[in-house]
């Protein structure tokens, strides 16, 4: 209503509602009105009315979804794009594993360059294989990968990653299911001080006007509706930050869940008229959005001029052209949306393979390190982990000194690990690792899936395996169990629990152990 609209003006302009001469808007009446106050408004112009409807008649917008508006890769000689894509991964096929090629790494790769084709996704391939190559070429770091990318083998093939599907026992479908079509989406980490050339060199080969970086909108949680609310109400700040400790703080919190019985909150609001007054306001203002910026990573490249599909806007003469949709409506309408992460630890990598060239006269191949350095586990062992990547807090260096790394599998572990819900485990995969003898199964069929980690359940992938040999799960249903792990889609995974513990039972296994297996779906 015209109240709420008038604490919002407030909270943009930094003023109070007591403020007489603050910006205004009430007085001009700018509310929706019934047709019977238009009418009236507008007694002495009846037609008005009428013109507006006969515009409005002609107006018609309609949004397709789920296209797929990927650019077209500009091919050498216009040869066809998945011919184009094939000669270039038998090439890198070459370079990875050299000439004797495995039949199960030659069948792995037929696999994925025939569901690529049949989905029409060789050009995004192929534009993601040329900027990364770009960038490389251009001395700019990238990482070696991260997601669910690093399980496609044509993805390690183009040099896009560095990461051997085959050797870590990566599932294809989590990066792109034959069962789903849906763009797949691959996040490449730059260096922050070089990741502005790659953007340039986007925007010049697929034209500027069908490059854009994606807005973003913050919305007003809970405790800042509150804080907003109190202010545009000129209440004294201790007063009002008294009523915000009563909210936890966190995502996820709401006030109608804070205002339920028995809560502080709910005393506060009940007892106090101040109290009241400015929950009143932030009910209203929670979820709102407080302002826009541009996202860290999100980029959009379209296969035309971006304006023939969505909105655009420019903060100023200068600044940065962006979306104005967010990117899950990006995604919706099947623009490419690609992540450019800008990653610090590339920077400090890069820096110190210089200095040690410099000061050593030894040139150190990031992408061949020996993986078996004991100086190095031993130092991780001792929880010596500062400044290397995902392992520099304190409870991570006490899980290094707990599991005691002795091979390169236990750190992926542990990083996998390391999150609410799985870090339980940490102990158990420790005691495991010691005393892997002492590890059983609860089933014969699990000890192929669980056996590299010690008999405990880490990986998404992990997670599919035992969905598919145990409840009969196809690939697509699998990955559709692990969207909702990974997104902690709670409905959806409520849905799929029954059909879950059916097939488990089904495939005789017990009702109590079906429900076993279920629990490590819900603590993922």
């Amino acid at each position: 209503n015209a109240a709420h609209h008038d604490a919002l003006i407030c909270i943009q302009t930094g003023s109070q509602l007591a403020d007489e001469k603050r910006l205004k808007m009430t007085e001009f009446k700018l509310n929706l009105k019934s047709p019977e106050e238009m009418r009236k408004d507008f007694g002495d112009f009846p037609e008005a009315l009428e013109n507006t409807r006969e515009i409005a008649e002609r107006c018609n917008v309609e949004l397709e979804f789920d296209r797929l508006l990927i650019p077209t890769f500009p091919v050498p000689d216009n040869g066809d794009k998945n011919v184009y894509l094939r000669k270039l991964c038998e090439e890198g096929l070459k370079r990875r594993y050299g000439g004797d090629i495995a039949p199960e790494v030659r069948e792995r790769l037929e696999f994925e360059l025939k569901t690529i084709a049949e989905m029409g996704f060789a050009s995004y391939f192929l534009i993601v294989w040329d900027f990364v190559k770009y960038a490389k070429d251009n001395g700019i770091p990238v990482g070696p990968g991260r997601g669910s990318a690093a399980g496609s083998l044509v993805s390690y093939c183009l040099g896009i990653t560095e990461v051997d599907p085959l050797k870590y026992d990566l599932l294809f479908e989590r990066f792109l299911n034959p069962g789903r079509k849906s763009m797949p989406d691959i996040d490449i980490d730059f260096s922050p001080e070089k990741r502005e050339k790659v953007l340039e060199y986007v925007a010049e080969r697929y034209g500027r006007h069908s490059v854009a970086q994606i807005i973003t909108f913050g919305t007003m949680a809970a405790r800042q509706a509150t804080r907003d609310a109190g202010r545009v109400l000129g209440h004294p700040y201790g007063d009002v930050d008294a009523i915000v400790k009563f909210i936890p703080e966190g995502p996820g919190v709401s006030l109608k869940d804070c205002l339920k019985p028995g809560q502080e909150l709910r005393q506060a609001y009940d007892s106090n008229p101040m109290a009241r007054e400015i929950i009143d306001l932030a009910l209203f203002l929670e979820g709102l959005v407080r302002q826009d910026g541009i996202h860290a990573a999100g980029v959009v490249i379209s296969d035309r001029p971006l304006t023939e599909y969505i909105p655009l806007q420019q903060k100023g003469s200068d600044a940065e052209v962006v979306t104005q949709y967010a990117m899950n409506y990006i995604e919706k309408l099947g623009l490419l949306k690609m992540d450019f992460l800008g990653l610090r630890n590339l920077d400090i990598l890069d820096t110190a393979v210089k200095l040690v060239r410099d000061s050593c006269g030894v040139d150190i191949d990031m992408l061949n390190l020996p993986l078996e350095d004991k100086k190095t586990f031993a130092m991780m062992q001792k929880g010596h982990s500062d400044g290397v990547f995902q392992f520099e807090s304190d409870g991570m260096k006490d899980s290094l000194k707990l599991v005691k790394p002795t091979a390169f599998e236990d750190l992926i572990a542990l990083v996998a690990l390391y999150r609410p819900g799985p870090m339980q485990f940490i102990p158990e995969y420790a005691r495991n690792k010691r005393k892997p003898g002492s590890v059983r199964y609860d089933d014969p069929r699990l000890e192929d899936i669980l056996k590299p980690t010690y008999g405990v359940a880490i990986y998404q992938e992990q997670l599919m395996e035992i969905a598919k040999v145990m409840a009969s799960f196809s690939p697509a249903e699998a990955d559709d169990l692990r969207k909702a792990i990974g997104k902690k889609n709670r409905e959806l995974l409520a849905a799929l629990k029954d059909k879950f513990k059916g097939g488990c039972v089904a495939n005789q296994a017990s009702p109590e152990l079906a429900e076993k297996l279920w629990g490590l779906m819900e603590k993922a």
